[in-house]
């Protein structure tokens, strides 16, 4: 039995100790992916605070089928998920319109102190990135993050999303296409457009 596994045992028989330390070493993981769904700081803390919530409530319920970061990949992709999917039901998305996401505004200041010179081509790149995969339908969104950010195998990103291998590939596939078509300028800025 690994060390993850007894705390594992030892959260489930109710020590706030082992879930405590459990938490600690997947925080990073968990705020990481839910920052690359989201794209926003605030949404991921607070979304990362809700997956640990639904993790306790769901510790009991946890048999060891799947890993435990596996396990709490899939609650935070589902979580993330919801969430834009209730934003898109109750407001208007300002943030094409805008273009004055706190996000970006973070990106774009670290980037100018470390290179000033190209900081503004930077984050006007990221802009673009982040707006293609805001597009994207929020199944097709996690299967890209989890493969391109978090380099997830598909079986693994299968498992994560209770969805077939082969559902996956789809999603993937849709997802590189669309991200092409929507970044398709910088072929034609780089000179890389076909003659």
């Amino acid at each position: 039995m690994t060390d993850e596994q007894v705390l594992i045992t030892q959260a489930q028989r109710g020590d706030p100790e082992a879930f405590r330390e459990l938490v600690e070493r997947s925080k990073i993981n968990v705020y990481r992916l839910a920052y690359d769904l989201t794209g926003n700081h605030h949404d991921a803390e607070d979304l990362s605070q809700e997956v640990f919530v639904k993790a306790y409530r769901g510790l009991p319920n946890f048999r060891g089928n799947a890993k435990w970061s596996t396990w709490l990949y899939r609650i935070t992709t589902n979580a993330c998920i919801d969430h834009r999917r209730s934003q898109s039901r109750t407001t208007m998305e300002y943030k094409d319109d805008l273009g004055d996401d706190e996000t970006t505004s973070e990106h774009n200041h670290r980037h100018s102190v470390l290179n000033p010179d190209r900081s503004v081509e930077a984050g006007m790149i990221q802009e673009n990135i982040e707006r293609a995969l805001s597009r994207l339908a929020p199944q097709e969104r996690s299967v890209f993050v989890l493969r391109h950010y978090h380099d997830l195998p598909l079986k693994e990103i299968a498992e994560t999303m209770k969805i077939a291998e082969g559902t996956v590939k789809s999603y993937l596939f849709r997802a590189l296409q669309r991200l092409q078509r929507e970044l398709a300028f910088y072929k034609k800025d780089l000179g890389l457009e076909e003659q």
